[in-house]
């Protein structure tokens, strides 16, 4: 029995595995093991649940930590720490307007202690007095007991450095008297700041504008005395008497980043009088009435009744579309359009992933004929295929007709990728007439198809507002397609438009490159008309200049290069909004009845566009390189205001009626500077519309 008892032992001692020699290698075992496969002695979700407990704990004490280096900034006076950290994180997280331990925020201390830039960064991030300081006896009171108690603080803390001798304890009291020492004379500074202050004196350039029927806009400038202490908000007033008695309104702007306010809900055709004031720690200062001192709200439509010149027409056109394909949809040939999955429309990062394959009927190389190609790039990246090429599928090898009618055709095209099926379906079953136009545009809408089907998206982009042609009778349609993913896509290369340039070899000579030779050379400047024709004009009134140029089959229109979506420019104002009264005056401005006063006449909202106007003609004049003695020639459009948008609003500056289109061989005495180029008139209203 002893015997097997020992065996028994002897084998569970064998089973276990070999445990450390002493209790100490044990704890120091665990405490290995547990930091190196922590995650094998606690689940899933508890070890979530815990790292996720710490990481808040680090983020809450790493938010703290910054909101004490702002307090800290502040205090020092330090303008670029401060600028650094409220450019580094958001408001909630330094969580400025959170009061501290002694009821002070950041902004109650910069303009306590009159540091005007640092008060103005808190103000444009969102920063706020504390709520401690509802008068002015609060913020008094609240001063001088800070005061006191540093001061008290201070004499304890001298009387016990004095006394004590010097050892580990006394040194650290010495470093909290310097501590308390530095608050005392900050304090004392903030309170003898607070004590010399003065109201603030009244805004500066209180200017007053029709912003539509029913809103006025108000804008100003901040006070211009530096005697008084920093502007924290303003107060604008409204009323229909010029006495503001009785008071309509009133709004106060705490939000400083831009000075100006939109007084909405207004009856059309009532004078308003409005006023603004601003506000520092000792109060309100004295109010500064606008210029002009009323405005009636109300639109140049009023003027004579007129609807808007596009309302309705989308939807007119939509239904107009509708009814055409009700029309067709019996079709036998539009089963097929009828099954289109919608599935059809894939993302970029899917539809491009089996981009090219060997079955493709990419191009390599052009022949005599009409061919469509697609750039789609990223930064300065473009799309290719497996052969370094950019994507190419013919449309006609007998091309033979006239091209611009068949170009302009395809921009319209351009503006229904979704539709080409259905289109192609359409032409197919009238095709039965046979006409070279027909069946060009028939080529067309395949070629599209076929690009669509082997890239696997439906949106090709925008199309180059011109062929480029070569001298071997090619002609590539260029459309152009930003693509803003940061996904990578499998079976499809990336390549740098520079080493496109410089890898490929040319199979033509320099003086007579071909369309593709021609495309790579210049696909920088075509890739930059791209960008600049998508930017959008900033709100506001804008002066255009109307100049045309007629060709044998076509019109083209001058506009900047920077913005070619847009006319010849310059800025008004900032609110794109014409008065009633304003229009009225243009009105008698464009007649004969009235000529154009030398000197300006007394400050209202009519005269002040008139001199808004003047300096804007001079302005686009110098732009367009036309001497400014030839303007009193030139004409202002006066039938309407072109609007974009309820946003941005044009008013048109015409030469003479002789000189609006400038025929084929007329020469232009006034040839604009350079930055500027002629679009035909089609791709230009395209351009527009996008």
């Amino acid at each position: 029995k002893m015997t097997q008892q020992m065996r028994d032992l002897q084998l569970a001692q064998a089973r276990k595995p070999p445990g450390p020699s002493s209790p100490n290698a044990a704890k120091r075992l665990y405490r290995n093991l547990s930091g190196k496969f922590r995650v094998n002695y606690t689940s899933f979700d508890e070890g979530s649940l815990a790292g996720r407990g710490e990481k808040e704990k680090l983020r809450k004490s790493y938010l703290f930590q910054s909101n004490a280096a702002l307090f800290e900034a502040v205090e020092l006076q330090d303008l670029d720490r401060v600028q650094e950290l409220l450019k580094q994180y958001s408001p909630e997280e330094l969580d400025f307007n959170t009061p501290n331990s002694e009821g002070l925020l950041p902004l109650d201390i910069a303009i306590m202690t009159n540091n005007a830039p640092i008060a103005r960064a808190l103000l444009q991030a969102g920063g706020k007095e504390s709520p401690h300081f509802m008068s002015l006896e609060s913020r008094s009171l609240h001063l001088s007991t800070l005061v006191r108690e540093a001061e008290q603080r201070v004499n304890e803390l001298t009387a016990q450095v004095v006394n004590e001798a010097p050892n580990t304890d006394c040194s650290e009291k010495e470093k909290q008297l310097k501590a308390w020492e530095w608050r005392y004379r900050l304090y004392k500074r903030m309170k003898a700041g607070f004590e010399h202050a003065r109201v603030p004196d009244a805004p500066t350039n209180v200017h007053l504008s029709v912003a539509s029927s029913s809103s006025v806009q108000v804008t100003f400038w901040e006070p211009l005395s530096v005697n008084s202490a920093v502007v924290t908000k303003y107060k604008v007033e409204w009323s229909c008497s010029p006495t503001f008695s009785p008071r309509l309104g009133e709004a106060v702007i705490d939000k400083l980043k831009n000075l100006h306010f939109t007084i909405r809900g207004l009856v059309s055709g009532t004078a308003y009088y409005v006023q603004v004031s601003a506000y520092n720690m000792k109060g309100w200062g004295p109010p500064q009435a606008s210029v002009p001192p009323f405005a009636i709200p109300s639109n140049w439509r009023e003027y004579d009744g007129r609807a808007p010149r596009r309302r309705g027409q989308a939807e007119a056109l939509d239904h107009l579309l509708g009814q055409v394909k009700t029309v067709h949809q019996h079709c036998v040939c539009h089963e097929p359009c009828k099954n289109q999955p919608q599935s059809r429309k894939h993302s970029v990062s899917k539809s491009l992933k089996h981009l090219f394959h060997p079955g493709s009927k990419f191009l390599k190389t052009l022949k005599r004929g009409l061919y469509l190609t697609a750039i789609f790039y990223k930064d300065d990246n473009i799309l290719v295929t497996h052969e370094d090429q950019i994507p190419v599928v013919e449309i006609d090898d007998t091309y033979s007709c006239l091209l611009m009618q068949d170009f302009l055709w395809f921009t319209k095209v351009s503006c229904m990728w979704d539709e080409i099926l259905w289109l192609r379906q359409c032409v197919t079953v009238s095709q039965s007439s046979c006409s070279c136009i027909l069946q060009t545009r028939f080529k067309m809408l395949l070629a599209i198809s076929q690009m669509q089907g082997l890239l696997g998206i439906q949106d090709l982009g925008q199309v180059f507002f011109e062929p480029v042609k070569d001298k071997q009778g090619n002609i590539l349609i260029v459309t152009l397609k930003e693509v803003k993913t940061n996904q990578t896509f499998e079976s499809v290369r990336w390549v740098p438009i520079c080493k496109l340039q410089t890898s490929r070899k040319s199979v033509s000579s320099p003086e007579e490159p071909t369309a593709l030779d021609t495309l790579l050379i210049s696909i920088q400047d075509k890739l930059a008309y791209h960008q600049r024709s998508s930017h959008a004009l900033s709100p506001g009134l804008y002066l255009g200049y109307l100049k045309l140029c007629s060709a044998v089959d076509q019109i083209r229109v001058l506009v900047p290069e920077q913005l070619p979506n847009i006319l010849c420019h310059v800025k008004i104002r900032s609110n794109p909004n014409i008065s009633r009264e304003e229009w009225e005056r243009l009105q008698k401005m464009a007649s004969v009845e009235e000529p154009i006063p030398a000197e300006p006449e007394a400050e209202n909202s009519q005269n002040h566009l008139f001199q808004e106007l003047q300096v804007a003609i001079k302005e686009l004049m110098t732009l367009v390189n036309i001497p400014l003695q030839e303007a009193k020639d030139f004409r202002l459009y006066s039938q309407e205001v072109l609007d974009f948008g309820g946003q941005v609003s044009f008013l048109l500056l015409l030469p003479p009626s002789d000189d609006v289109c400038t025929a084929p061989g007329q020469n232009n005495p006034y040839t604009p500077r350079s930055g500027f180029l002629t679009l035909p008139l089609q791709i230009f209203e395209l351009g527009e519309e996008r």
